[in-house]
Formats: C-alpha cells, structure tokens, sequence
C-alpha cells in the first residue's frame, strides 16, 4: 500500500470519481468527500479492493460540516499528502440581467467560499508536515468570460486567483500549489447547469469529440507525480476541437 494520501472533494462523479479511481489504480489511498452518500459508498466500496479508503459526506458550503468532517479522521488518514479542490458547479446559463440570486449563491459559495473552508483545514495540517500537493480545479472560465457565463466566469477567476495567492503565501513551506483549468469535460456539469436537462446537456458535446473525465484524471496524477522539486503552477487543456470558450469546431 502506498504511504500517500490524497483527499478529493466532488468525488462522487466527473473528474473527482475518475481521479479517484486513477488514484487507485496507482496505490494513492483516499479519502473521497461528497455529498450524495450512496454513490460515495458504492466508490468507496469499489477501490477499496485497490488502497485504503475513507468517506467523508458533506457539503463544501456548510463550513461547520467541513470543519467537523475533517477534524474527526481516523489516525490513519490524518496526514494528507495530496488535495483536490474538485468541488465547483455551474447554475444556469444567463445574462446578467436574467440571472438569479439563487444560481448566483449556488456557485459562489460551492466554487470559491467551499475550496476555501477545505482548504483551510488540510492547509494547517500541510504546514505543520511541512509537505503536501493542492491542486485547484479550476476552468477555461477562469482565464477568459464568455456570453452568458458572467458569476460562473467570475467564480473560476476567483479560483485561479486564489490558486496564485495560495502558491506565494505557501512558499517556504515546502508546499506545492497549482491548478488544472480543463476546457470542456463530457461530465454531468452540464447537465447540472440545464438543472437536469439532459436533452439541451447533451447537446452542448455533440459534433465534437470533447475531453473525458479519464483524461483530466490521468494528467493530475502526473502533475502530483513529478520530482517534488517541480511544481506545475498552472495548466489549461482543451481537446483539440476547442480553442476557446466560444469556438469550438463543431461537425
């Protein structure tokens, strides 16, 4: 078994469930964190033929949940070696002018207030080991906004500047910070912004080929897997039909 540990937040689907299972396939224990617990258990139960495994059901948003979720881990699993901010969402796809207060508090406080409360408590734990890898997942939002993307742009440019803040206060600490910023990812993300519209969310990966979860999996894995001197601040991937939030070469 391997002496590492990573926790991942939104583990239950997309990139978190195939980062967790790439994870074990490489002998990294985990911890996997989420909120809907059955499927946290049936992942839980699958890769524990694989490495050690712990499950933590919460809601990044509630920080009195994270607080207690994290500070009640078994001995086993108290140094935790690797974070993945993988928590984040998207509600709805409007203009500002149409938008609501409820989507608007939904990404806020999920994608930027949420990878914080996390943060905080893994972070106190890094320092005192002195060592430790986060890895924010962040979005080809947070480097440029398109039509109709205005609170969930701003969400993951909050991100990407707290990923840059977090790697300056950290250095000294042995610590390694950087984010992954994937492109179009063929997961429920969509599916979550329609709010549950399947029809109009799978419409969005038609007539290209978009990235997988396995693929963002994979390059993680190799990001927290090279020398510890090297630390990759900051990565942005899209498939090869995606050049950017609005141009995309659909068949």
């Amino acid at each position: 078994m391997s002496t590492k540990t990573a926790l991942i937040t939104g583990a239950t689907s997309g990139i978190g469930a195939a980062t967790a299972r790439h994870f074990a396939a490489n002998n990294i224990n985990l911890i996997l964190c989420g909120r809907r617990e059955e499927r946290l258990q049936e992942l839980g139960e699958e890769l524990k033929q694989y490495v050690n495994v712990h499950t933590l059901s919460f809601d990044v948003r509630d920080k009195a949940a994270v607080a207690d979720a994290i500070s009640g881990l078994p001995d086993s699993f108290q140094q935790i070696d690797i974070l993945i901010n993988n928590a984040g969402n998207a509600h709805g796809l409007d203009t500002i002018q149409d938008g609501t207060t409820e989507d608007w508090d939904a990404m806020i406080d999920i994608n930027v207030k949420g990878l914080l409360y996390v943060s905080n408590m893994i972070i106190t734990k890094m320092i005192a080991q002195n060592s430790g890898h986060i890895i924010n997942i962040g979005s080809t939002a947070a480097k440029e906004v398109y039509p109709k993307g205005n609170v969930y742009c701003a969400s993951k440019h909050a991100v990407d500047a707290i990923n840059q803040g977090m790697r300056i206060d950290l250095n000294g600490y042995n610590i390694r910070v950087g984010a992954v910023h994937p492109g179009m990812v063929e997961t429920e993300f969509s599916e979550v912004r329609f709010k549950g519209d399947s029809e109009r969310a799978s419409n969005v990966y038609k007539g290209f080929k978009p990235l997988q979860a396995q693929d963002i999996a994979d390059i993680i894995h190799f990001v927290v897997t090279r020398p510890y001197h090297v630390n990759i601040a900051d990565l942005v991937v899209m498939s090869v039909d995606q050049a950017s939030s609005t141009v995309v070469n659909k068949k």
